[in-house]
Formats: C-alpha cells, sequence, structure tokens
C-alpha cells in the first residue's frame, strides 16, 4: 500500500544579485558613448587641430566616462536607500544600526564609490591624451601627469573626484550605523560636483548660466539613475517595504526630472540656437537626449498608473515593476552614454566671436560702476543661488501649509524671518550686488557679509528644523519603518558631530578663521579668477554663517547650547576679530587678486586699491545691523530664562510650600522670643567672651 504524495509546497521567489544588472548597464553606456565619439572621430579632431590619440584614447575616453557616471549614480542611489529607502533595524534611532538591506545597499554604494575613484584615476591620462593628441602609453609616465594635472583644468577635476570618491567610499565601508548614512549620501553627490565645474559649460561667454545648469543636471542625474538602480537591487534581493520605497522614489524622480529638464533647456539654449539643433553634430546628439527623456517620461507614467498602484495593493507583486525599472535604466544608461559624447563634441561657433576679457572670466559683460541706488537695476537671476532661496522658500511654506491641515499654528513672526532671509539671498545674488561680486573686490566683501552675517540671521529665526519635525509626523522606526525627514532633522540635532562644530568655542574660531584664512593667504587669488571658486566660497560662507547663528540665537535644538550670558560672552569676544580684521585689509597695500581684476579690463576703470579699501570698510562696518538683532534676540532669551527661572520657583513655593522664606520667619520668630539662634549659639560657645583660651 503506497501513502498519498504529500502536495508540493509552493516555491517561494529566490532573491537574486543585482550584479549582473549593472554590468549590463555600464556596457550599454560605455557602448553607446564609444560609437557614438568614433562617428564623429574626424569632425572633432578636424574642429580641435589635434592629431589622432589612438584607438585605446578614442575608445576608451567615452566608455570609461560613461562608465564613471553610473558608478558615481550608483553609489549616491544606494546611500539615498541606506539612508532614506531603507528601514534600519528596530532600534532607537540615534544607535539604529543598518538592517541586512541597508547594509549591503551601504557597502554596494562604497564599492562603486571607490570603483568611481579608479576610473578618475584613468580618466587623468586619458584626458592628457585626448586633448593633446599623445598617444595613450605616453601619458603615463609620471611626468606625464604632472603636466595633466598642472595644466589641463579636467585632469584635476578628476584627480578631486578620486580623492572624494576614495575618502567617501572608504568611509562608508566602516559605518554601519544610519546615522551615518545622509553625510555619506552628501559626500557622494560631492564626488560629481568637480566635473560640473568643467567642459563646454564653464567656457565662454554666459558661462556663469552653463555651470549653475550643469551642476543642477548632475545633481539630479545622479539621483534619478542612481536611485532607481538601488531599488532595482533592493526589489531582487525581496527587501522589505519596496512599496514604500517605490512611494519616496517617485516624488524624488519627478522633482529630479523637472529639473533636469531645465536645466538641459538653459544649458542647450546657451550653447546652440535652436535652428542648429538638426543641422550639427553636437545639434543632433541634444535632440537624442531630448528623445531619450521622453522615452523615460512615457517610463515614469506606466510606474504611476501601473506598477505603484500595483505595489500599493500587494507590496510583494513587484515583477512587473522590476521589468519596467530595468529597461527604463537601461534607456537611462544609453542616454547616459550619449550626454557624455558632449563633452567631446565641439558645439557650433559662438555667437559672438568677439566676446571681451570680461565676458570670458566672468561670463557677462559689467557697463557702469555700481553705486547704492544703481545696483538695484541691474539684474541677473543667479541660477545656483536664486534657486536654492526659492527652493527653501517654496519647502518651509510647504510645511507651513502642512501644519494648517493638521490643526496645528506655526508664529507668523518666524514664517516672516525666513521668507525674508530668502528674499534677500535672492536678490542679492541676481542683482546688481551678486554681478559686479566677480569683478570688483568690494561688491564680493558685501555679499560675504550678507551671505555670512546677514541671511542666515534671518534664515534661522525662522526655525525650518523644528517645522519640520512638527510638520512631518515621526516614522515608527522601532517597528520597522523607514525613516523620514523628521528623523533626517531629529537626528542632526541630535548629533554628536554637529554638536562637536556647534560647541560655542569651535563655532566661534571657524566663523573667524574662514576670514583669515580667505584673504590672507593665496587661496583667495586662487578661487577667485574661477566661476566655481565663487561657487564654493559662497556656499562655505552661508554654511558657516548658519551653522554660527544657530549655535547663537536659533531657536531650533542643538546637542549642546549654552546660557544666554556665556552666547554673550562668545560674541563679544569675536568682535575685535572682525574689526581688526576690516582695519588690516584698510590698511593693506598689496592688492589682493590684482592681476585677475586687472585684467576684467572694466570699462570706468577702477583704482583697485582704494576699492580694496572700501572692501575693507565694508567688513568693518557691516557687523553692525545684524549684531543688533543678535544682541537684542539674546537679550530676549536672556530675559525669558530668568522669567522661567521665577516661575518654576514659584509653582514649586505653591506646590510645595515656600521652604526658605518659612525657615526665615521661623528664625526671626525665635529671635523675637528671646531665643538665640543657633549659628549666634555656636559663634558664642566657640569665640566668646566666657571662652578660656
Amino acid at each position: 500500500m503506497t501513502t498519498p504524495a504529500a502536495p508540493e509546497a509552493p516555491r517561494r521567489s529566490q532573491a537574486r544579485i543585482s550584479w549582473p544588472l549593472y554590468l549590463l548597464f555600464f556596457l550599454v553606456a560605455g557602448s553607446v558613448g564609444t560609437a557614438i565619439s568614433w562617428g564623429f572621430l574626424g569632425e572633432s579632431l578636424a574642429a580641435l587641430g589635434i592629431p589622432d590619440p589612438g584607438r585605446f584614447t578614442t575608445a576608451g575616453l567615452p566608455f570609461f566616462r560613461a562608465v564613471g557616471w553610473l558608478l558615481a549614480s550608483l553609489g549616491v542611489g544606494s546611500f539615498l536607500a541606506s539612508a532614506f529607502l531603507i528601514a534600519p533595524r528596530p532600534e532607537p534611532i540615534l544607535h539604529a544600526r543598518l538592517s541586512v538591506d541597508g547594509h549591503i545597499a551601504a557597502r554596494t554604494g562604497s564599492l562603486s564609490l571607490l570603483c568611481f575613484g579608479l576610473v578618475a584615476l584613468l580618466m587623468i591620462p586619458l584626458t592628457l591624451s585626448d586633448v593633446s593628441g599623445t598617444p595613450f602609453a605616453q601619458t603615463l609616465r609620471p611626468e606625464a601627469w604632472g603636466v595633466a594635472i598642472g595644466q589641463v583644468s579636467t585632469a584635476l577635476a578628476w584627480l578631486w573626484v578620486a580623492l572624494i570618491s576614495g575618502v567617501v567610499g572608504g568611509l562608508g565601508l566602516f559605518s554601519h550605523k544610519w546615522t551615518s548614512q545622509p553625510w555619506l549620501l552628501l559626500g557622494a553627490i560631492l564626488t560629481v560636483i568637480p566635473l560640473g565645474m568643467e567642459g563646454h559649460s564653464a567656457a565662454g561667454g554666459d558661462h556663469d548660466y552653463g555651470t549653475n545648469s550643469y551642476l543642477w543636471h548632475l545633481i539630479f542625474l545622479v539621483l534619478w539613475v542612481g536611485g532607481l538602480m538601488a531599488l532595482i537591487a533592493h526589489g531582487r534581493r525581496l527587501g522589505p517595504h519596496l512599496d514604500v520605497a517605490v512611494r519616496r522614489y517617485s516624488t524624488i524622480a519627478l522633482v529630479s526630472v523637472l529639473f533636469m529638464a531645465v536645466s538641459g533647456v538653459i544649458n542647450a539654449a546657451i550653447r546652440i540656437e535652436f535652428s542648429e539643433w538638426f543641422t550639427t553634430t553636437y545639434g543632433l546628439i541634444i535632440v537624442a537626449k531630448t528623445v531619450g527623456v521622453v522615452v523615460l517620461a512615457f517610463f515614469g507614467f506606466l510606474h504611476r498608473q501601473l506598477t505603484i498602484p500595483q505595489l500599493r495593493n500587494d507590496a510583494t507583486r513587484s515583477a512587473v515593476f522590476l521589468r519596467v525599472a530595468i529597461a527604463e535604466v537601461v534607456v537611462m544608461a544609453a542616454i547616459t552614454g550619449i550626454a557624455i559624447t558632449m563633452g567631446r563634441t565641439p558645439p557650433p561657433p559662438p555667437r559672438d566671436p568677439n566676446l571681451s576679457p570680461m565676458a570670458i572670466a566672468i561670463g557677462f559683460d559689467l557697463h557702469e560702476s555700481p553705486t547704492f541706488w544703481n545696483v538695484w537695476g541691474m539684474w541677473r537671476f543667479d541660477l545656483m543661488f536664486g534657486t536654492i532661496a526659492i527652493m527653501l522658500a517654496v519647502a518651509y511654506l510647504w510645511g507651513v501649509l502642512r501644519l494648517r491641515r493638521a490643526g496645528k499654528t506655526w508664529p507668523w513672526w518666524r514664517t516672516t524671518w525666513f521668507l525674508l532671509g530668502c528674499l534677500i539671498l535672492a536678490v542679492m545674488m541676481s542683482s546688481g550686488m551678486g554681478m559686479n561680486m566677480m569683478a570688483l573686490f568690494s561688491m564680493h566683501m558685501v555679499v560675504h557679509m550678507g551671505l555670512s552675517m546677514v541671511v542666515p540671521v534671518f534664515l534661522v529665526l525662522g526655525a525650518p528644523l523644528t517645522l519640520i519635525m512638527e510638520a512631518v509626523p515621526p516614522a515608527d522606526v522601532e517597528a520597522g519603518e523607514a525613516p523620514g525627514l523628521h528623523e533626517w532633522v531629529w537626528a542632526l540635532c541630535n548629533n554628536r558631530f554637529i554638536g562637536f562644530i556647534t560647541a560655542p568655542g569651535f563655532n566661534t574660531v571657524q566663523f573667524i578663521v574662514i576670514f583669515y584664512l580667505l584673504y590672507l593667504t593665496p587661496l583667495y587669488d586662487v578661487l577667485v579668477s574661477e566661476h566655481g571658486g565663487h561657487v564654493g566660497m559662497n556656499v562655505i560662507f552661508l554654511i558657516s554663517g548658519y551653522l554660527y547663528f544657530w549655535d547663537m540665537i536659533g531657536p531650533d535644538p542643538v546637542p549642546r547650547r549654552g546660557t544666554p550670558v556665556a552666547r554673550i560672552g562668545w560674541l563679544i569676544f569675536s568682535m575685535p576679530f572682525h574689526l581688526y580684521f576690516g582695519v588690516y585689509l584698510m590698511q593693506l597695500t598689496q592688492i589682493l587678486a590684482g592681476d585677475f581684476y586687472s585684467s576684467l579690463g572694466l570699462p570706468w576703470e577702477p583704482d583697485l586699491l582704494a576699492d580694496q579699501r572700501a572692501g575693507g570698510g565694508i567688513a568693518w562696518a557691516s557687523g553692525a545691523f545684524p549684531l543688533v538683532i543678535v544682541f537684542s534676540v539674546l537679550f530676549m532669551q536672556w530675559r525669558r530664562e530668568d522669567e522661567k527661572k521665577a516661575r518654576d520657583y514659584d509653582d514649586r513655593a505653591e506646590e510645595q510650600g515656600d521652604v526658605d522664606m518659612d525657615s526665615y520667619n521661623a528664625m526671626l520668630a525665635r529671635m523675637n522670643a528671646g531665643e538665640q539662634p543657633e549659628d549666634q549659639a555656636y559663634y558664642t560657645e566657640e569665640f566668646g567672651e566666657g571662652k578660656k583660651s
């Protein structure tokens, strides 16, 4: 007699590795880039007037550049997943370790960045070979590396990429807590910044628009492409909460597409006329890239109409999403291959072949000396800081609107402070102040003081971090939910590193040292001649000022904050250093960055030394207005602290009785009854007249 066979258990889906897909994406991007570059090789060499560098450079440079972009995207997307899309272990958020899926994502991000760093090192000799027409083998010599880094700006940019990628990737291998992942994500994004400062966009007229639009394009490219690659890997290894991760990523993808579309149109409009889109090689590449973006928009439509609702209904039904996403990344890889060929394809001749030295150096011409009145009539929207100001204002108003919809209130004066800070930032950088900043030391100092001592004061008084924590409900991380904006901000406000850099001593020193380090060393001469240098300086000014005033007067929490009296003391301590710095500049006889300012050929022929002394006077005097606000806020906080202590004392006395006052009254009553107080009795016993020696 035979027993009936047990029914076969249903087969479970098996986790699958993703590196073969990564290799496919790299191969598609590299092959497309190589094929296009090879096809237009003759035209490019003729336009550039250089000999053929050889097959390896011709094929290798576009191939490895495309692979590098996808490696950077994978690094950014993986850290985005470990920081924002994948839940850590169910532990208190400040001490939560990465889950298995989060650890795999973080390790993928680290290895991707380390590989990106190796590709960047390879790109240094490849770049020298390409621009000089020298065979690749000859550029591997040690002396050739010195030439490449010292004379070829793109090669130097690749060196910076290698250094940043190596540091971030190495740190990522040893970081196993969730709190480190947002910092690693920021570091991964920084790896692409040096390359955004180079290429066609950083040269010629309007290169301020070209560089800024290209930077936005690259940042959102790596977020868009990398985020989807990380989601595919998470889904293939059967990671939990894929539906939540996809929903969060879809918002990031939508914003990325919008920014890429706008920045791409701006960049193309600067480089080429629309009539040349179909008549030049450069234009045809733009057309191909545009068609690819339209195809990607169709994939996004499929996700929103089909795959995302399907995941929302059943998080285990990920097969359709993964198939569509893989096809989408293949198209993304092909578009990446198309895009990198633009760096090796000469654009059409400039519309104005006779650009002035000023237009070549700063991107545009200035025609009149700036005055207090005419700077408000000059206008050139700053694509970097003007956009940042708009983004900050929109995000803040979004938070206020969420609070109102939830039936909560938010102080109107905080909204006013913050929006005023955004307005000052946008106007200052887009008006005549921002335009003349790159051509005159005095206007540079106006912007420096504004970014470090005016804008941050208004922004911190708006309490944006508190607003986020109020507007965004906390995720139940200990129950397995992925951290959101609330957790990011809460971890930031309780981070030990933030506690260190906002400690009064260190914070005051960093705020002072930046002035002396920038202007009393050759650093200013190096940075002022490059658009990227101006962007970097302005970012540092803004961050330094925000950190300083966040601890000094900000209502947002910090890990450790001194009393108002202590903060007033630190503020008074810093004032002489700022005053001395201004006096030093007014007495300095050496012109800072004199060669650069002289080369601009400003039509009103300013006295550079007098202009520099005016800048010193601005540095000496400009702190008065923000200091009035800062001192006022600190004194108000001091007064509120005293009032709070008094209220606490009164409340305690009402609940428990006033012990001190009762003891005092009892002593008076004993004295009135002729009794000797205890302390007087002790004194008489020890030192009184009746005591024998």
